[in-house]
C-alpha cells in the first residue's frame, strides 16, 4: 500500500474515540506520525499503544482544547518533539442536547467552548506554527450534517458546527497564501459510541433520512480526512465536503 502520508506530523483532535480513533489508525497506516489530542487519557494511551504495536508511530497529549494555555503547550511540546506540524485533524466535539425552550446557559456554554472555540485556539495555534516553518500544511476541521441544515434539540451544537464551516472558509482565504490548505468534513449519522445513549426510534429514524438507508462507519470519515490531508486533495481547499449517505432534511 502506498503511504500517503509517509513522515508527516498529524495532530487529530478527539483521537481517543470515534471518528478521530478511525482516523488515527488510517493515518498511522500510510506512514504520519500521529499526535492524538484528548481529554480521555486511558482510552488515548489504548489507540497510542495498538498502533505502536502494529510499526505506527504515535503518541497521546492531554489537552482541554477550550483552554488556551493548554493548547499552546500542546502544539509547543509537538513542535519541540516533531520541529514541525504538517496536519491538523480539528474533529474533537461534545453534545449536549435540549430543546430551546428548556437549553441552559451551562449547556450551551459547554458545546460552544468545545466545538468553536476549541476549534478556533487550535487553529489559531496550529496555524502560526505552519506560517512560522513556511512549508505549508492543512487543516480540516469536523463539522456535521446539523450544521448545514439545523436538527432538532442541538441549537448549541448546530450552532457550532456552522461556526467551523464559516471559519474554515475564512482561513482557507487568510492562509492559502501561505500553502495552507483549510477545508472541513461535514459527517452524517455515523456508527460512533455516542449512538449507545440513543433511543432505536431515533437511530432507525436517522437512517431513514439517508438515501442509502444505513449509518456511516468512522472509517468513511477517515477516508475523508485523508483525501483532503494528502496530495490527492491538493488543489482542494475551502471545502465542505459531506460524508452523509445522502441526507435529505
Amino acid at each position: 500500500m502506498d503511504q500517503l502520508l509517509k513522515d508527516k506530523v498529524a495532530i487529530i483532535t478527539g483521537g481517543a474515540n470515534g471518528l478521530g480513533k478511525a482516523t488515527a489508525y488510517l493515518f498511522s497506516e500510510h506512514g504520519a506520525k500521529v499526535v492524538i489530542v484528548d481529554v480521555n487519557q486511558e482510552a488515548g494511551d489504548q489507540v497510542v499503544q495498538e498502533i505502536k504495536n502494529s510499526g505506527g508511530a504515535a503518541s497521546f497529549i492531554k489537552t482541554d482544547i477550550s483552554n488556551s494555555n493548554a493548547v499552546n503547550e500542546m502544539v509547543d511540546s509537538v513542535v519541540e518533539e516533531h520541529g514541525r506540524i504538517d496536519i491538523l485533524i480539528n474533529n474533537a466535539g461534545i453534545l449536549a442536547d435540549a430543546q430551546l425552550v428548556k437549553m441552559t446557559e451551562e449547556q450551551w456554554d459547554r458545546v460552544i467552548g468545545i466545538n468553536l472555540k476549541g476549534v478556533f485556539l487550535v487553529g489559531q495555534a496550529v496555524a502560526q506554527v505552519m506560517k512560522e516553518k513556511e512549508n505549508g500544511g492543512v487543516i480540516v476541521n469536523t463539522s456535521s450534517v446539523v450544521g448545514l441544515y439545523g436538527n432538532f434539540g442541538q441549537s448549541n451544537y448546530v450552532a457550532s458546527k456552522a461556526g467551523v464551516i464559516g471559519m474554515t472558509k475564512t482561513w482557507a482565504r487568510e492562509l492559502g497564501k501561505s500553502g495552507i490548505r483549510v477545508n472541513a468534513v461535514a459527517p452524517g449519522f455515523m456508527k460512533t459510541e455516542i449512538l449507545s445513549s440513543m433511543p432505536q426510534k431515533v437511530i432507525d429514524y436517522m437512517v431513514d433520512k439517508t438515501l442509502l438507508k444505513r449509518m456511516g462507519e468512522p472509517e468513511d470519515i477517515a477516508n475523508a480526512f485523508l483525501y483532503l490531508s494528502s496530495d490527492m486533495g491538493k488543489y482542494v481547499t475551502g471545502a465542505v465536503l459531506s460524508v452523509d449517505g445522502g441526507v435529505i432534511s
